[in-house]
């Protein structure tokens, strides 16, 4: 027995140091993998750490503009304003509604120029595109955008970096009221309003089909609860802050 106890230990031994070893030759031949794994993972701004009950609603727009007009009367009619993420080519095709989103008050944002997937971007590339959606909006408004959505909502370190690298914020969501989807109006209402805490960022859609007709309620149900809405620049925190594991940005302490 105390030999096959020793046998086993000094087998153990050789697989351990087999292990570091390919483990430390890991680490010399490919540095930029260990790193990558070492550091913290880039994140986009989901939502806020916020005391007071403060939420922001937000709309991608890439394609349709049927809704457009409603949406601002809508918003209007409760004083509320919001953050358009406009594609550029939105922009190109429907300035005037750019111009009237604009004038009514709310934040026109970039969405990207052609909706792309950026994750199959080269760094370079993605700097050209969110420049050339710059330019179109600061074109119709006046204005450039500040902060971006990525398109499909993917992204990983290099796009996040890339976007930064610009001044430009990248942001997420933390309610998503699925009205792609062609969820009913009450579907969309009872998700928004049972997901949403001081700090969230609600994502919806310009062109989708039952937004308008749900949009009223949910304004209301929040509005009675005690929230104010602003737009996502108001939201997000100036100064120096930190993004937890969540995407919650909070003040760096």
């Amino acid at each position: 027995m105390p030999k096959i106890v020793l046998f086993r230990r000094k087998t153990l031994a050789v697989l351990a140091c087999i292990l570091a070893a390919a483990a430390i030759f890991y680490a010399v031949s490919y540095p930029s993998t260990v790193g990558a794994y070492a550091t913290d993972r880039q994140l986009p701004i989901y939502c806020v750490q916020r005391d007071q009950k403060v939420v922001s609603i937000s709309f991608d727009a890439a394609w349709g503009n049927e809704d457009t007009q409603q949406l601002i009367d809508i918003m209007a009619k409760y004083g509320v304003k919001a953050t358009f993420f406009v594609v550029g080519d939105w922009v190109t095709k429907y300035p005037e509604s750019v111009k009237a989103l604009h004038e009514a008050g709310h934040e026109i944002m970039s969405h990207s120029d052609n909706h792309a997937h950026f994750n199959s971007l080269s760094t370079q590339e993605i700097v050209d595109d969110l420049n050339r959606c710059g330019d179109k909006i600061e074109a119709v408004t006046g204005v450039r955008p500040t902060l971006f959505r990525c398109p499909y909502g993917e992204y990983d370190d290099h796009v996040i970096l890339a976007v930064r690298s610009l001044g430009i914020e990248p942001i997420q969501w933390d309610v998503d009221s699925l009205d792609w989807k062609d969820l009913s109006a009450s579907e969309i209402t009872r998700r928004v309003t049972s997901k949403v805490q001081p700090g969230s960022i609600v994502l919806f859609h310009n062109a989708a089909k039952h937004t308008p007709e749900a949009l009223p309620g949910i304004i209301e149900a929040l509005l009675q609860e005690g929230y104010t809405f602003v737009p996502i620049s108001q939201l997000i925190l100036e100064g120096e802050y930190t993004i937890d594991h969540t995407g919650r940005q909070c003040p760096k302490t």
